[in-house]
């Protein structure tokens, strides 16, 4: 029987893979138009995928704290956007691995979010954003939260300069279940810069974290690079570090942005 960080590797392995067939088959007969990648970064920026085209997002996070002392995912996101303005995503974690400070392992799927956006114009270069999201506790007992959570969030995005980009996130979420002496309600903030180098190439630097009255406050830092062969679809990897006791210490991931279909 293959040790579960293998099983992780080769799912992992197969997600990239399969999403460079997917997209090769979803774009043919059509004109595809170009990703708008949200991973890898905590902030999303304000604009919306291509209108009428499923656009996947899939990869593997790999996070070491103290408590569970590792914790393994593969996040993925289906965004589908029904006009320039107004789109939907769903999201979570195909699997999760988790190993305890005791060297016991656990594992199933994630917790799942919904999250409405309406998006915002200002100018060619800037924009506002609105996403109202709801968490529902799929995951197993001691893998996701526990509980029903609601967020919302603001965003502002802008270009500026030559190939400058950043987006600004603050939200609010109202925690189902908090922990004893805790407020309900949890605020944080992210502020991505990124810069595209050639038409293939970028790179995102970010810091975020969150607030709540009577439990720790959390704040990380993350730095990634992004390699798009095609417009319709762009890889990436990077990681990200806690600045923090609360925030954990090193992650890495990597992952994909690729079409998957043109419903309309």
């Amino acid at each position: 029987m293959h040790h579960p960080a293998v099983i992780f590797r080769r799912h992992a392995l197969a997600v990239l893979a399969s999403a460079g067939l997917v997209d090769g088959a979803a774009a043919q007969g059509d004109i595809a138009p170009a990703v708008t990648p949200y991973r890898p970064s905590v902030s999303t920026p304000a604009a919306l995928s291509a209108p009428g085209w499923v656009e996947v997002e899939a990869g593997f996070l790999n996070s070491r704290a103290i408590d569970p002392a590792t914790r393994a995912s593969l996040p993925y996101t289906f965004k589908l956007a029904f006009t320039p303005d107004w789109g939907i995503r769903v999201g979570g974690d195909a699997a999760v691995r988790l190993r305890g400070i005791d060297g016991s392992t656990r594992g199933g799927t994630g917790d799942t979010s919904v999250v409405l956006k309406r998006h915002f114009e200002v100018d060619a270069a800037s924009s506002f954003g609105l996403e109202l999201g709801i968490q529902a506790p799929t995951a197993r007992a001691g893998i996701g939260s526990g509980h029903a959570d609601q967020t919302l969030n603001g965003i502002y995005s802008s270009d500026f300069a030559a190939n400058w980009h950043v987006d600004l996130n603050a939200w609010a979420t109202r925690l189902g279940g908090a922990d004893p002496g805790a407020a309900a309600w949890q605020r944080g903030w992210a502020a991505a810069l990124s810069r595209s180098l050639s038409d293939r190439y970028g790179l995102v630097a970010e810091l975020s974290g969150t607030r709540q009255r009577g439990s720790a406050s959390t704040t990380q830092a993350l730095i990634a690079a992004s390699y798009a062969p095609a417009p319709a679809q762009t890889f990436d990897l990077g990681v990200s570090k806690g600045l923090t006791t609360a925030t954990g210490r090193w992650s890495y991931f990597f992952g994909v942005t690729f079409l998957l279909a043109h419903l309309f």
